[in-house]
């Protein structure tokens, strides 16, 4: 956290050169070095830099004015500042874990892009008009059927949210007395959770240039192929009962993976006989990225990229709640006519009847629209230059961001911005609690405290590879100015780093620990 006393942020730059550099700055030639090595190096010839993204203010070629929001906003909600000391007292209050913050005691919410989307007229007025049933929902079979055009999958079954999908997936594929082994190319955080839960080992077979954060290299979200053909030659397929491929790869910094590298999975995992599926949470933000900088996809349709992304796949989870624009609702779906009554059986269980899946009817017709609304280009286009707009402000003053921008978030590197805090001393928690004491936004930790785990044969804490904040940007929410005002924010903590303190972990649950975990100030406090 940051001293009582530390100034106020300085005012958010407006104009000038550098800013104009920052806000429109895309990935040059010398960005883009060959990948090291490795599973990527014999595709390397296949990727190139991408194009300069849309500005957030692009030309208009007719008249030459600047383009704003595809949007106009027809309702508001206030929000407020509180004070400097209020807010030191909430943190501490709230154990220095800002999900135990209340969220009109956060000024800019920062913490997910997940059920926090601003939703369209159109979402809001198919819902009103959607008749309530607990069987043969209309409402379901509108979702049935945007879904397989676009998924393409044959059976789809409705879940409250993505990590209910996983909880039924896994609990049907994965047996604890198999010794089942779960790869990714990097397991979020429930996705993790309910694969152990199910007594599955999951593992993460991240490219290696993921980890070189300042690296701006193109789709760091891969899986390492290598890695993969010798996990499956060590283990055998039989202990692998699924593959997982998350795009984009959340836990990396939202980076993306490429269509080379699903349709490489997807062969691997056919000549094993595993099925693969998708983690698509945020799919549509994958296919501009594959849509930008991968070879022969410039200029083809989004909803396109994903029919064919999708068609390399056995099934996916997904979760509603990001790129279906919705406040709630989730997806399981596949293609084998077995494995989808066996899922059903079981979602009846714990979810509720197959046309409703624990949702209301509403939130079904939400997701339809939604999922239509999140294909659409100039939606993207905007999305991702709201993102390059936070990323370049941020990079111009030096803060360390993780390279290239994700598509739904900018990560910061709590190692690199914290370097005189360890690892065991949780600096991307540290980093998250002291952004909200000195400017009232709330970001999230990806770090310790999230994929840290303790070494079961030595007892020791292992820490997580990446220390990183995550700034989640809620989609259609926030404008230019408030993302101006988390720049100014973090840029003048970044100036005052050398005050911002460890942490120690006096509280922690076995799984999922993140989100209720506790935090004291480095002092003799008894470690969790």
């Amino acid at each position: 956290m940051v001293a009582a006393g530390a100034p106020p942020p300085p005012p958010a730059p407006t104009g000038g050169a550098a800013l104009a550099a920052a806000t429109r700055r895309s990935l040059s030639l010398t960005d883009l070095p060959e990948p090291r090595g490795g599973a990527l190096a014999p595709r390397a010839g296949a990727l190139r830099p991408p194009p300069s993204p849309p500005s957030l203010e692009p030309e208009d070629a007719a008249g030459g004015l600047p383009l704003p929001e595809p949007y106009k906003i027809k309702m508001v909600e206030s929000i407020t500042l509180r004070p400097r000391a209020e807010r030191q007292v909430l943190l501490a209050a709230a154990g220095y874990n800002v999900f135990g913050l209340r969220s009109d005691e956060v000024f800019i919410d920062l913490l997910t892009d997940s059920g926090t989307s601003a939703m369209s007229d159109a979402q809001w007025a198919g819902m009103v008009g959607t008749p309530q049933a607990y069987a043969g929902a209309s409402s379901f079979y509108t979702l049935e059927s945007v879904v397989r055009d676009l998924f393409g999958f044959a059976h789809v079954l409705p879940v409250h949210q993505g990590r209910a999908a996983e909880n039924v997936l896994f609990s049907c594929l994965v047996s604890p007395d198999s010794g089942a082994v779960v790869p990714n190319n990097w397991h979020f955080d429930t996705t993790e959770a309910n694969v152990l839960r199910c007594g599955g080992q999951p593992v993460n077979l991240t490219v290696p240039e993921a980890f070189d954060t300042a690296l701006a290299a193109p789709f760091k979200g891969n899986m390492d192929i290598a890695a993969l053909e010798a996990l499956l030659s060590d283990k055998g397929a039989g202990s692998v009962p699924v593959i997982m491929l998350t795009a984009t790869n959340n836990s990396a910094g939202g980076q993306p993976v490429s269509m080379d590298n699903v349709r490489q999975v997807s062969a691997i995992a056919r000549r094993a006989g595993i099925p693969l599926f998708i983690d698509a949470a945020r799919f549509a933000e994958n296919a501009w990225f594959i849509q930008r900088w991968e070879p022969g996809y410039e200029g083809r349709p989004l909803r396109e990229i994903v029919r064919e992304f999708f068609s390399y796949a056995d099934g996916c989870t997904f979760s509603g709640k990001k790129e279906a624009l919705a406040n709630v609702g989730g997806l399981l779906c596949c293609n084998d006519a077995a494995l989808h009554e066996t899922l059903r059986n079981l979602s009846i269980v714990v979810e509720g009847y197959p046309t409703y899946g624990g949702l209301a009817c509403r939130d079904l017709m939400a997701m339809a629209r939604g999922l239509m609304e999140a294909t659409e280009q100039r939606y993207q286009d905007h999305r991702h230059a709201q993102i390059e707009l936070l990323a370049g402000l941020l990079r111009e003053r030096g803060v360390p961001i993780v390279e290239p921008p994700g598509g739904h978030a900018v990560y910061i590197d709590a190692a690199r911005f914290l370097p005189h805090i360890p690892a065991h001393q949780f600096p991307a928690q540290a980093l998250t609690a002291a952004v909200y004491a000195a400017s009232g936004v709330r970001g999230v930790e990806i770090g310790s405290s999230c994929f840290g785990h303790t070494n079961p044969e030595t007892g020791e804490f292992v820490p997580s590879r990446l220390e990183l904040m995550r700034l989640a940007l809620p989609r259609r929410v926030y404008t230019s100015d408030h993302l101006r005002y988390v720049a100014a924010a973090i840029v003048a903590l970044h100036g005052q780093r050398d005050s911002i303190v460890g942490l120690r972990r006096v509280y922690a649950t076995k799984l999922l620990s993140h989100f209720t975990a506790q935090f004291q100030p480095l002092d003799d406090a008894p470690a969790a």
